[in-house]
């Protein structure tokens, strides 16, 4: 089955050379220049992977990124020409699963492409295909949360973080063993990203997310899940 990656951004120059590049390692390569057409085409299409440009005309990359994540967990990479830090937690936020800084090297887009196809490639150990735990459900099949029978939409890294907390009660994970578990260990993001995914767990999970029930923390060592 052939990968097909939808490069957005408004710069020409970067979407041709991105094009011939990727193209060379088989990859099936469409492109848009705007927020509009990027959103037109990841709606008509299925992507293994969504380079995205931060600053779009029509609409922005976050806005963009935003709506994809409505319906799809597609592995995002924001393309930001802005080193500020902010940038890049707004873009992890909004559900990018990485950023890279322009100008980049093509050679590092493509090593953070593969490192992001082995984390979401299907795993072929044997897994439980639902865990339970009060009113809280987790399918494996499509990684869909229910709560009280409610489905909740949550990202595929959002699924993976919440299931190793269900699996492993009341254990307390680090936000460097998170990071290395869920994001892998060539990841090159930061605490912030478990940070970042928590936080919008438990906005999603939550009746009230300042008080959380599920996903809570253990100050100084990092998250645990606790079983109600």
């Amino acid at each position: 089955m052939e990968n097909r990656v939808l490069v957005v951004d408004d710069e020409k120059v970067i979407v041709k050379g991105l094009k011939f590049s990727l193209e060379q390692e088989g990859w099936k390569v469409d492109c848009a220049y705007d927020g509009e057409e990027a959103l037109m085409m990841a709606g008509q299409k299925q992507y293994n992977i969504i380079l995205l440009d931060l600053m779009l005309p029509k609409i922005t990359g976050l806005e963009v990124c935003q709506q994809i994540r409505e319906t799809s967990d597609v592995p995002i990479i924001m393309l930001t020409a802005k080193g500020e830090d902010m940038d890049k937690i707004m873009g992890l936020e909004y559900g990018a699963d990485d950023y890279i800084t322009k100008p980049f090297n093509i050679l590092e887009v493509k090593a953070r492409m593969k490192a992001i196809m082995r984390r979401t490639a299907p795993s072929k150990k044997s897994e439980r295909r639902e865990l339970v735990s009060g009113d809280l459900r987790l399918l494996q099949d499509g990684k869909r949360v229910f709560v009280k029978d409610k489905e909740i939409k949550v990202t595929g890294k959002e699924y993976d973080l919440l299931k190793l907390l269900v699996e492993n009660v009341n254990r307390v994970y680090s936000r460097e063993e998170l990071l290395k578990i869920v994001w892998g260990a060539d990841y090159p993001g930061d605490v912030r990203t478990v940070d970042v995914h928590v936080r919008r767990l438990r906005e999603k999970i939550e009746i009230n997310p300042g008080e959380p029930l599920y996903v809570q923390t253990k100050w100084g060592s990092g998250y645990y899940y606790k079983e109600r």
